[in-house]
């Protein structure tokens, strides 16, 4: 049996106090980008989800050099998505004794980091593998010729 080694580490932030769709706005600017470029997009752009999805990068680089041993160079964003969270619900009061519902979106974002010089050490691996086990000289897997 072959194990594939993990090669990406994840930062998961939950209940954001933000929309899902403001916070998706940024994601979609980030994803498959590489660390150090997603950081000064990040600073310059200028929207509020900005600075919490900045502290979730910096976190799974942080879990990715910790875990891994993974320089920063090598890092690239290769999962980021945003998940809707609880609504918060409170009610304010209005004019006549009546209330208005006030709804506060929450939501959850997932950063998963992928060091590239890794995934090079896991293809090779996994090439020689496929080469002596579908060797066609030997027949494939099964030995039929």
């Amino acid at each position: 049996m072959i194990k594939k080694k993990k090669t990406e580490i994840y930062a998961l932030g939950q209940h954001i106090s933000m929309s899902a769709h403001k916070a998706r706005r940024v994601i979609d600017q980030i994803r498959g980008r590489s660390y150090e470029e997603t950081l000064m997009i990040l600073e310059l752009m200028p929207y509020r989800a900005c600075y919490s999805i900045f502290k979730l990068v910096y976190s799974a680089a942080a879990n990715a050099s910790y875990n891994m041993d993974s320089n920063e160079t090598n890092l690239i964003i290769s999962k980021a998505e945003v998940n809707e969270g609880t609504t918060v619900k409170k009610l304010r009061p209005r004019a006549r004794g009546r209330s208005f519902p006030i709804k506060r979106p929450t939501c959850h974002i997932t950063i998963g980091v992928k060091d590239t010089s890794l995934d090079e050490y896991e293809d090779e691996y996994m090439t020689m593998i496929h080469q002596s086990v579908y060797n066609k000289s030997r027949g494939g897997i099964w030995g039929k010729k």
